[in-house]
């Protein structure tokens, strides 16, 4: 157990290296995460390529200015964090038979430098060094829990299951359970049938999947902290019953679970991009899409925001300066309905934001494709040429054209109806698909295709370059 002394230790360090990082060596710790296979690994892949070799990054304005010298990789500074596998991952997206790279498991990180041209006086360059981080965002998404309470979250997750079948199983389960008759057994039994709740929630497009540890489990497999699911509050629940014993553990999950993520890590990061997939969520209807909805104000609920500052930084903490919340596979979108989906989204932060009581740090909601797959065509459908895209299936491996359905021109024609819990759209169905990464070459000082990657970038680090 670590005592006060080892806790002053590690606050004392802890600042000096603020301090060093603040006045000597600047450094911008950049947060990378999404809800629901966001593509998290591509897009740090590709936002690496494209820093490394910059001639697709014209809407990076010290790049279109000709201010950046160089940009090189570093050793990672954190040697407790595994490194991120930028050049497999790399590799995988350039090779013959290109495949995407596998999801984001646990933590992992890079170091980027970015040195810039000599300017002032005195005709000195300066370094910043980017630390990409990148995490699970079922781990972003358990911050939540940081603030509310065994009863409030249980009542919270089983009103959201109220009448959705995919949850009948588990809420079975729940029906003449006595709170008195304890077991571990029965402890064991309701925390994987709670834990097969996830998956399928996850696998249906929903967002809020709390906790996420129960679908990464890692170590702490079997743990008792692992050992809990939401449940009805008994009238008077027994000292050693089953709510008690549940509402220690879920106590204990946030201690040795949520707690450590956000004091080594979280709490350390400046600027953070949360990668969404809105486009699935709109082809699972509008239950996924109104579960999206509450995620992202989770997501935004677990921020501490606010302007930074040397003085701030060394003795308060790091507070997070900007969020930039992205739609990926707009590269599965004609570019004409691009600012369609980007108006959704910001419809969607704006409710999120208000539902989140947020205020203090810069937000923005963008549409990207942090790796391009498709490309533009038309195809025709009862006499009329509709903009299209074409790739290659993934499972298949066939070309095949998509016409996705025109997204609205008003964000409320689907928030509405998510928000009111219609079961379906009422007037079009929205189809997706999943591309493979096509077969490329790239020439020199091109870093993977993209749409918008450089107006992202130019966002989240722009102002420091």
């Amino acid at each position: 157990m670590r005592t006060w002394v080892q806790d002053l230790a590690f606050g004392v360090g802890d600042r000096l290296a603020t301090v060093n990082e603040a006045l000597f060596e600047p450094t911008l710790r950049l947060g990378v995460t999404g809800l629901a296979r966001a593509g998290k690994t591509v897009f740090i892949t590709s936002l690496v390529s494209n820093l490394l070799d910059r001639g697709r990054m014209s809407q990076l304005h010290a790049q279109s200015e000709g201010r950046i010298a160089r940009v090189y990789l570093q050793p990672s500074p954190d040697v407790a964090v595994p490194r991120f596998d930028y050049e497999r991952n790399r590799a995988r997206l350039l090779g013959p038979a290109p495949t995407w790279p596998v999801a984001t498991r646990a933590i992992s990180q890079l170091r980027l430098s970015i040195e810039m041209a000599p300017s002032g006086l005195l005709r000195r360059s300066r370094v910043l060094h980017l630390d990409i981080v990148d995490y699970p965002g079922e781990w972003l998404l358990d911050l939540s829990l940081a603030r509310t309470g065994y009863a409030e979250w249980s009542a919270q997750v089983l009103a959201r299951l109220s009448g959705q079948s995919l949850a009948a199983p588990y809420v079975a389960r729940l029906q003449g359970l006595d709170d008195a008759d304890w077991d571990e057994g029965r402890a064991l039994d309701l925390a994987e049938s709670y834990t097969v709740l996830l998956r399928v929630l996850r696998d249906e497009g929903f967002s809020d999947v709390t906790p996420g540890r129960f679908l990464m489990p890692g170590d702490l497999a079997g743990s008792p902290a692992l050992t809990f699911a939401p449940l009805p509050r008994p009238e008077n629940p027994a000292r050693d019953g089953l709510w008690r014993s549940f509402e220690k553990r879920y106590e204990a999950y946030k201690s040795h679970v949520v707690w450590p993520f956000f004091r080594d890590h979280f709490a350390r990061i400046d600027r953070q991009i949360v990668l969404v997939d809105v486009l699935e969520a709109i082809h699972r209807g509008p239950h996924a899409l109104e579960d999206m909805r509450r995620a992202m104000a989770g997501v935004l609920s677990g921020f501490r925001p606010g302007q930074g500052g040397i003085l701030r930084d060394l003795w308060r903490g790091r507070r997070v300066e900007r969020i930039l919340f992205a739609a990926t596979r707009a590269d599965h979108l004609h570019h004409a309905q691009h600012p369609r989906l980007a108006a959704l989204l910001a419809a969607m932060l704006r409710e999120a934001k208000d539902r989140a009581d947020f205020a203090g740090a810069q937000t923005a909601a963008m549409a990207i494709a942090a790796l391009r797959a498709t490309s533009e065509v038309e195809v025709e459908r009862d006499g009329r040429r509709l903009a299209a895209v074409q790739g290659i299936l993934m499972d298949s491996g066939r070309p095949v054209r998509m016409y996705p359905g025109d997204l609205p021109s008003d964000p409320a024609r689907l928030l509405d109806p998510a928000r009111g819990g219609t079961g379906g759209w009422l007037s079009e169905d929205y189809a997706v698909m999943r591309f493979a990464p096509a077969p490329m070459e790239l020439r020199p000082n091109e870093g993977l295709p993209h749409i918008r990657l450089d107006r992202a970038a130019e966002f989240l680090i722009g102002d420091r370059l």
